[in-house]
């Protein structure tokens, strides 16, 4: 078990570059024991172990996706990088551990339970490799467009909200092939950076050559909306209020779908625990009733000591209306809130 109290907040303004600089030497020496444990702990979590030069060409063809399709973050990886004295692989295997973990590890008792309205937008987060002791939120910018983004272990993105109103969400869902893509955290990254809206962020995932399925939720001032992702094949439900976990809900995906009956059961409850919690919440709720929906089992999955288990490393609620991130890091039952805004 890890302690959350190593949180870290950074402030960057500039080119990517100078962004991913400033991250990676905020984070200089974390960085650096996060990836000689074990290869940014993925032997802790593999069935065989893996090494950096073993990796070498499944990063490079990643890297050659990212560059092409979001040329602004490979600056920024290259920044990271420099800032905190990595190799530019080290950098770039931090942006895609969960594509090299694949499918190893179906979780069985839990992972990120997202509901949003307009607005709002609230989630758990929940990972294995005891990440609660690499959380970092990045207030990051560039021309007066600003995001606040929640980070783990080095990343450029994992869940955020933009000053232009739009938060953005995310679960695992597990289907079809995965291979050398851009990784759903740099999607969600350049979301935050280039999107202003719910439906200028559909426009642009389309586009996207994602590395591995995913579902991305969506919150802005008037809507909501969920992307389901497979390969090249995307799925959008518009709603007023959406719920997701860890099944697919488009009934062109379900039968596709690679969840276990085990992580399925669990996918179910947490869905209907969410769904039920959201409804009960009045419409002015504050952060603090969103993290008692969050807060409840089985939503809240509790550290039972194994490493290789998925458990609730933080919880989140984006106001999108407001520019504001709010966070609980680690067990939200145990922790206190802690919020930034743009």
């Amino acid at each position: 078990m890890t302690t959350a109290a190593k949180l870290a907040h950074i402030v960057a303004q500039g080119e990517p570059y100078d962004l991913g600089f400033a991250h990676g030497s905020a984070l200089r020496k974390r960085l650096r024991d996060f990836l000689d444990d074990g290869v940014a702990r993925l032997n802790h979590l593999l069935p065989t172990a893996v090494s950096m030069a073993g990796l070498a060409g499944d990063i490079a063809a990643h890297r050659a996706v990212i560059t092409r399709s979001t040329p602004r973050l490979a600056d920024e990886i290259a920044g990271l990088a420099a800032g905190a004295g990595l190799t530019l692989d080290e950098a770039t295997l931090l942006q895609l551990r969960r594509e090299v973990v694949g499918y190893q590890r179906i979780p069985t008792r839990g992972d990120c339970t997202v509901y949003a309205r307009p607005g709002v937008l609230a989630q758990t987060v929940d990972l294995n490799g005891n990440l609660d002791d690499q959380i970092a939120v990045l207030d990051v910018g560039h021309g007066g467009r600003r995001a606040l983004v929640l980070s783990f272990a080095g990343l450029l993105g994992y869940l955020g909200v933009n000053s232009c109103g739009l938060a953005v969400g995310l679960n695992l869902v597990l289907g079809g092939r995965w291979g050398p893509g851009l990784p759903p955290y740099l999607a969600i990254r350049h979301l935050l950076d280039t999107a202003t809206s719910v439906e200028s962020a559909i426009a642009t995932l389309r586009s996207l050559p994602f590395a591995s399925s995913r579902a991305i939720v969506l919150a802005d001032a008037t809507g909501t909306a969920c992307v389901e992702v497979i390969g090249d094949e995307y799925r959008v439900t518009r709603a007023r209020e959406s719920v997701h976990t860890n099944h697919f809900l488009d009934p062109d995906f379900a039968g596709r779908d690679e969840l276990n009956v085990f992580a399925r059961n669990s996918s179910l409850r947490r869905f209907e625990t969410a769904a039920s919690g959201l409804r009960a919440l009045p419409a002015n709720a504050d952060p603090d009733e969103h993290f008692s929906v969050l807060s409840r089992p089985p939503i809240c999955v509790a550290d039972d000591g194994d490493i290789r288990r998925e458990r609730t490393v933080a919880a989140v609620v984006l106001d999108a209306r407001n520019g504001a991130l709010h966070l609980r890091p680690g067990d939200p039952r145990l922790s206190a809130t802690q919020s930034f805004a743009l």
